[in-house]
């Protein structure tokens, strides 16, 4: 997920201060001055304007958008996190226990990783801002643990070490500044999810009564920190593979119960299913995935849903080859990318039909309400959206 943030904030990111009038700056509205809702609404009309015509150009063949590879100095390092909070802003985690921040746009990247974590696998990211992110790293027992920081990563705090050997985590996800979920893979038959009610600083395991049965060899992929997102405050999705079918499970409160539905994705094999989902309010969404092993087709990797996951219709044309990361661009109710290690695809009509706009080889993608689009992937890759 992209940064967290209230309406609020997203008007001050979307549009500068010294433009964005009174209730960007906090400065109280006085007479002669538009009140903060006018200041507010105009300059979120203005933000959905800009948003409207990037996403078209973006869609556009000859228009110019492209990723503009930006220097980590991490060549050996693969990102598989990436939380966007602005054009300015990302987070980066990955293998070797790695985190990097930006603030300017990419032209430097600090190296903000927690002490200690070299032998971890980082496979999310979620930044609240510049200075407030949590991290997830993966694995079987305690490899599988939650840091969070709030200065920046200067300083990081472990929040979460599992202790069940038959748990391995996956992905995180946040509704607001406090509330979250993680994903695990199944134990004793059902999804494993924790939760958080105070911004990642505290996780404790849901009761699994209103989580269905897996099916065998069941499981999420992590592979983009995209397979557990949310919309709003309360409605989350898992997305899942390996099993004789690849299924999206639904919870409108914010965990406790979920809902499982077949896709149309190919599964029925460890390596393949929905491996990562986007979702641009609690109706519309995406699924894109596959088989991730390179010698192997991926034919109907990708989906669609209007209900909010309760069915889900095939892409008439589909990306050429497995996906695993996926994103609306802002505003855009048509508009979206998907990515993987072969290229990045387009879709301008909702998910119906995709075509492929990069070969670069990416895992992950983030979208901000700024206009800034990020991926990240193998050998220190990272990128933004720019024309």
């Amino acid at each position: 997920m992209a940064g967290i943030m209230g309406g609020a904030a997203l008007i001050a990111l979307a549009v500068p201060a010294a433009e964005a009038g009174p209730a960007a700056t906090g400065t109280a509205a006085t007479a002669g001055t538009p009140t903060a809702t006018t200041a507010s609404r105009t300059a979120a009309t203005a933000s959905r304007s800009a948003a409207v015509d990037w996403s078209a150009t973006t869609a556009n063949r000859s228009s110019g958008v492209h990723w503009a590879l930006k220097d980590t100095g991490t060549p050996t390092t693969r990102f598989r996190g990436l939380a966007a909070v602005s054009r300015n802003t990302a987070w980066l985690a990955g293998t070797g226990g790695t985190v990097l921040r930006t603030t300017d746009g990419g032209a430097h990247w600090g190296n903000v990783s927690p002490p200690g974590a070299g032998a971890l696998e980082f496979r999310d990211v979620e930044a609240f801002d510049g200075r407030r992110a949590v991290v997830l790293a993966i694995g079987e027992g305690d490899a599988s643990r939650v840091y969070r920081t709030e200065d920046g990563g200067a300083t990081w705090k472990e929040s979460f070490r599992n202790a069940d050997p038959k748990a391995f985590y996956d992905c995180l996800a946040f509704f607001d500044s406090r509330h979250g979920l993680a994903v695990g893979d199944p134990v004793d038959g059902r999804f494993r999810v924790l939760s958080t009610a105070d911004g990642g600083r505290s996780w404790r395991v849901l009761p699994s009564a209103g989580m269905p049965p897996a099916l065998d060899g069941e499981a999420a992929f992590a592979a983009s920190g995209q397979c557990l997102v949310t919309s709003g405050g309360r409605d989350a999705w898992i997305a899942t593979g390996g099993g004789a079918r690849a299924r999206v499970l639904h919870s409108a409160d914010r965990g406790l119960t979920w809902r499982a539905t077949d896709t149309p994705v190919p599964a029925g094999d460890p390596a393949r299913g929905v491996f990562a989902l986007a979702f641009r309010d609690r109706e519309h969404g995406l699924a894109v995935g596959g088989d991730y092993r390179p010698d192997q087709a991926s034919p109907h990797a990708a989906a669609v849903t209007s209900d909010g996951g309760r069915s889900w219709r095939p892409a008439a044309v589909p990306p050429p080859a497995y996906r695993s990361g996926a994103a609306w661009l802002p505003y855009s109710r048509t508009t979206a990318l998907a990515v993987g290690p072969t290229g990045t695809d387009v879709t301008a009509d909702g998910g119906r039909s995709w075509r492929t706009v990069d070969t670069g080889s990416y895992d992950t993608v983030s979208c901000t309400p700024d206009l800034g689009c990020w991926a990240a992937g193998e050998k220190g890759r990272v990128a933004r959206l720019e024309r």
